[in-house]
């Protein structure tokens, strides 16, 4: 319980607004506001940082938040919209064909397809504005070291960073052989989602109760891992006591991910065990996958 309330202390939840004082605090200008020497920046600041990080601090902050938001699923839609077959444009180039007698002929030939331009537009402002936000952000923020070291910004800043490197390798190594690696790595954008937790306590709250539990998590997956290793050895030389020409259990390896579908009652069903003591390890697994809470 004593856990618990820590979590939620340290998740900022009120809406209270706070101080002037307190304010001048947190900013580290409480001695200028006692004295009355307060600029327009000392002023200014406060402001902009509670309009783009404390989406309930006001009408404007909400609104401001309101936008984020928008811009984030905007942002994540397009980049699953823009893998569609249908949302895709082929790309033609000619080829001309020499034949034995000298003459030529052109032919079109459709090599790859690429994402509607449009697509491309609605990443260029949706970045825009993550790149606004980031600057204010960190411009406004009361302590850069932590603002820098923020998990969520740490997602931000690369997600964003991916957008810019992709639109330069795309401008100046459109002929490297690894692009679809290079491309796949702008993945990271969709970590995005991790922003919303600025805008909602509920996932604030989710987050913060994974991490007070986060023992207990790492001591669960380690059993998991452990039963994993144990049946898929198990199972493997079971497989190998009887004859079976079928044995889709060639190795530990193999075995490994049987365990794992069987122990999460997942159960594909791509790979089974044939003899009869394959089936009673099997059976073991699935109750050993189950029994794990």
């Amino acid at each position: 319980m004593e856990e618990t309330l820590a979590v939620l202390d340290r998740l900022d939840l009120d809406t209270e607004k706070p101080t002037d004082e307190e304010v001048a605090r947190k900013f580290g200008f409480e001695e200028d506001y006692l004295k009355g020497t307060v600029s327009w920046w000392q002023h200014l600041k406060p402001q902009m940082w509670s309009l783009f990080d404390e989406p309930y601090s006001s009408n404007a902050a909400k609104i401001i938040g309101v936008i984020s938001v928008f811009f984030i699923c905007v942002s994540i839609i397009s980049f699953c919209l823009k893998t569609h077959p249908d949302m895709r444009v082929p790309v033609i180039r000619n080829v001309t064909v020499t034949t034995a007698n000298q003459s030529q002929s052109w032919a079109l030939d459709k090599v790859q397809t690429n994402a509607h331009i449009a697509f491309f537009y609605i990443e260029c402002v949706c970045n825009a504005w993550f790149t606004l936000e980031i600057l204010v952000r960190f411009i406004s923020s009361p302590n850069k070291c932590e603002f820098v070291k923020s998990s969520v910004n740490i997602i931000d800043y690369i997600a964003t960073m991916s957008f810019y490197i992709d639109l330069i390798l795309q401008k100046y190594a459109s002929h490297v052989e690894n692009a679809d690696i290079l491309e796949f790595f702008s993945i990271i954008r969709i970590m995005r989602l991790f922003k919303l937790t600025r805008h909602s306590s509920g996932l604030k709250i989710l987050i913060q109760t994974f991490r007070a539990s986060a023992k207990e998590l790492t001591l669960l997956v380690f059993f998991l891992v452990l039963g994993i290793v144990i049946f898929a050895s198990l199972v493997y030389y079971a497989e190998r006591i009887q004859t079976n020409p079928h044995n889709d259990f060639n190795s530990i390896p193999l075995g490994l991910w049987w365990a794992l579908v069987t122990m999460t009652t997942v159960g594909y069903g791509d790979m089974a065990p044939k003899t009869y003591v394959g089936m009673f390890v099997g059976a073991l697994c699935a109750l050993a996958g189950v029994s794990i809470p």
